[in-house]
């Protein structure tokens, strides 16, 4: 039969998988084994009882084994954070408010512990992409890199607030759909830089198999402009402000201008400096660094646990450049904890949790309150609903406490209101 330049199969993937050779298969089948051949080849089409013969003996369906390339529905996103520049390229999907938003699987991003499985493929950009200044990120072990210099820094501060409030508009991308969209229709995108999340997202999924949680690193700042721009439905934040003694509550009110959200607590962590195991350079305040001749990595610029760094140094009246490797930077409290069991530094800011679970020493130096802040609109979308209504479960609570570091009491408390 002449081929149709259209028609695609999933023939040899199928076969190879059951443990079959053509020759075994076009036994089963009544047919020969060059029409299997040029079958898996795409020469051409087989006939309508031949393509029935081959779901039989495959035990499939004829739809498993033949598609149309056009019966792949298609559908328009925004694209978020930094734009891939080839026109094609594997995306996740999620339903933010009434847009679809594409999250490029570039990079870091591409993988959890496992590569991530793709939801669509980008087939044509709609408007010019529009690069956002934040690059994209693959990440070396550990993934360490030079602190830009202070205009720079300023430079992309002032960039990421005005885009913040800018339309997305520029980044339309169409998404040819690999999965089903009703699985894509039920997820809830979550942005933060805490683990916790990603255990939340597994234990949520455990009591709710229908629902799909799209974690999705990044620091507080960044969370938080990300849910300016709508690309997520909950930013996760563990901001203070030294001014007024509040955490999270007033780098809200400052970013969502105009929108409403609310505030929904964690709990209560514990930050310090992690050391190695028994603390061998007898390390008790971040001063104490700069007199052991101490090597640090340090967070981005934006993240809660830089601006804590920071706040102790000043607090002190220890200039951040005095402390040797201040200029050094990490992108995850992973890779504090892997710098310092490497003996790459001999500290690094994160949580008394990340110190359990590497075995390394722990100095306090803060409790910081983690906050979910969610866009009130999504309150009422019913995957949104689904994720919350797991806090307040004693299963997630324990899986909190066991961690080490954390008071969950509040768990699930509104702890402000924006509007």
């Amino acid at each position: 039969m002449k081929l149709d330049v259209n028609l695609c199969n999933n023939l040899k993937s199928i076969r190879t998988r059951l443990g079959m050779s053509q020759q075994e298969l076009a036994n089963i089948a009544g047919v020969t084994r060059q029409s299997i051949g040029g079958v898996e080849l795409g020469q051409y089409a087989p006939s309508v009882a031949m393509s029935l013969r081959l779901a039989k003996a495959l035990g499939c369906q004829v739809e498993d084994l033949f598609w149309f390339e056009e019966d792949l529905p298609e559908v328009e996103a925004i694209l978020a954070g930094s734009a891939p520049k080839q026109q094609q390229s594997r995306v996740s999907l999620a339903r933010v408010g009434d847009q679809w938003i594409a999250y490029p699987l570039v990079g870091n991003d591409a993988f959890r512990i496992e590569m991530i499985p793709a939801d669509g493929e980008t087939v044509a950009v709609s408007h010019p992409i529009v690069e956002t200044g934040e690059s994209v990120r693959v990440k070396e072990f550990p993934s360490i890199s030079k602190l830009p210099s202070a205009s720079e820094v300023a430079s992309n501060e002032r960039h990421s607030e005005g885009e913040a409030q800018s339309q997305n508009g520029t980044n339309k991308v169409q998404v040819r759909l690999l999965d089903d969209i009703d699985k894509l229709h039920n997820t809830v995108v979550i942005a933060g830089c805490t683990p916790v999340l990603s255990l939340l997202a597994r234990a949520t999924e455990r009591w709710h198999p229908q629902l799909r949680i799209h974690y999705r690193f990044a620091h507080s700042k960044a969370a938080l402009r990300s849910l300016c721009r709508g690309e997520i439905h909950i930013a996760g934040m563990h901001l203070y402000d030294a001014d007024t003694g509040e955490h999270n509550i007033p780098f809200v009110r400052k970013a969502l201008t105009g929108k409403s959200a609310i505030l929904i607590t964690l709990g209560v962590w514990e930050e310090g400096l992690l050391v190695p195991p028994g603390n061998p350079m007898g390390v008790k305040t971040v001063s104490d660094l700069v007199e052991f001749g101490a090597t640090i990595v340090t967070h981005e610029v934006g993240s809660g646990s830089r601006m804590l760094l920071e706040r102790k140094l000043q607090e002190d009246g220890v200039p951040l450049h005095k402390v040797k490797g201040s200029d050094r930077i990490v992108h995850s409290h992973q890779d504090v904890a892997l710098s310092v069991v490497s003996g790459i530094a001999d500290a690094g800011i994160s949580t008394a949790s990340i110190a359990a679970a590497f075995g390394l020493g722990f100095v306090p130096l803060h409790r910081a309150r983690y906050d979910l802040v969610i866009i009130k609109s999504y309150l009422e979308e019913e995957p949104v609903k689904q994720f919350l209504s797991i806090l307040g479960h004693q299963l997630v609570r324990s899986q909190l406490e066991i961690l080490g570091g954390y008071d969950t009491s509040n768990i699930g408390e509104v702890v402000a209101n924006i509007s």
